[in-house]
């Protein structure tokens, strides 16, 4: 049919597989690589075809899409792909890069004739297995329909928020958006160190906020991974985590603004990494609150 699509997902670890899982579910050819191959082969039994290398996942790609960690994993994959990248092909970016790392990458696909659509996805591991991710997008309206499919297949809905990939305003979002998240992560590590270390049952404080404006799931949810000892595997790791942090006070300096407890968050999640918690959920940063541990 018109609308199945060859893509190339370039990066299969928690998020990647993910998405690489639901493309093709909705029909879509997929060519997926991964530098631990081990990481990319059981997408095999959902039929994807597993590349060697980055050049041989793009080769007659309609879309490459790329979840790696970060902005120079994606430099390098993509040069590493350049021998088979073909003009007019459309490169979906879903990687948290940072802007400057974004209008790099925007440069490169210029320079290879790529349509360079910004996109990073809100979202952790439980919704992107289920295909309801949030895409937020930047990139040409007049190809649009090509990768609409695409985002389709992997988010439950798509933010638009311009017209030019190189503006990064998809990826400040991004960063805006996990400010908030990372903030609430690492204040739910503090309540229940704190409650941990005065003695107090974490569920009075729960009933204490009840039905109230300071409730909200997301403190249950990640309080429950760490009550619970449910951290592995992770919706969103650790590492993963701080590498976000930094980016988002990267981006305050740059602006001219501080970002105290961003930069804390950072800090926090960067120790509890250093103790062994690198590949736990997010909400192991919990750990940190105890130089021990």
């Amino acid at each position: 049919m018109a609308d199945k699509l060859t893509v190339s997902v370039l990066g299969t670890g928690i998020m990647g597989a993910a998405m690489a899982r639901n493309l093709a579910r909705a029909g879509h050819t997929v060519r997926a690589w991964n530098r631990t191959r081990a990481k990319a082969d059981p997408l095999a039994a959902d039929g994807a075809h597993i590349a060697d290398t980055p050049a041989q996942a793009v080769q007659g790609a309609d879309i490459i899409l790329t979840m790696l960690y970060d902005g120079d994993a994606v430099q390098e994959v993509m040069r590493d792909a350049a021998p088979s990248l073909r003009p007019g092909t459309a490169w979906v970016q879903s990687t948290t890069a940072g802007i400057d790392a974004t209008a790099e990458l925007a440069s490169f696909a210029d320079e290879h004739g790529l349509v360079f659509y910004d996109a990073p996805v809100l979202g952790t591991r439980q919704p992107a297995e289920a295909g309801q991710l949030t895409v937020l997008a930047a990139g040409p309206a007049e190809n649009r329909d090509t990768v609409t499919p695409v985002f389709d297949a992997v988010g439950a809905r798509t933010v638009w928020t311009g017209e030019a990939g190189a503006s990064a305003s998809a990826t400040r979002l991004k960063l805006v958006a996990n400010s908030w998240v990372l903030a609430a992560t690492n204040a739910v590590g503090e309540v229940l160190a704190l409650s941990h270390a005065l003695g107090v049952e974490p569920r009075s404080f729960f009933d204490v906020i009840a039905g109230g404006p300071l409730d909200m799931g997301y403190l249950h949810a990640k309080s429950a991974l760490v009550l619970e000892d449910k951290l592995s595997p992770a919706q969103f790791a650790v590492t993963t985590a701080a590498k976000d942090a930094r980016l988002i006070v990267e981006a305050g300096n740059q602006h001219g603004i501080l970002l105290d407890v961003a930069a804390a968050g950072a800090e926090r999640l960067s120790r509890a990494a250093a103790q062994g918690h690198g590949d736990e959920d997010m909400a192991a940063a919990y750990y940190a609150s105890f130089p021990a541990s």
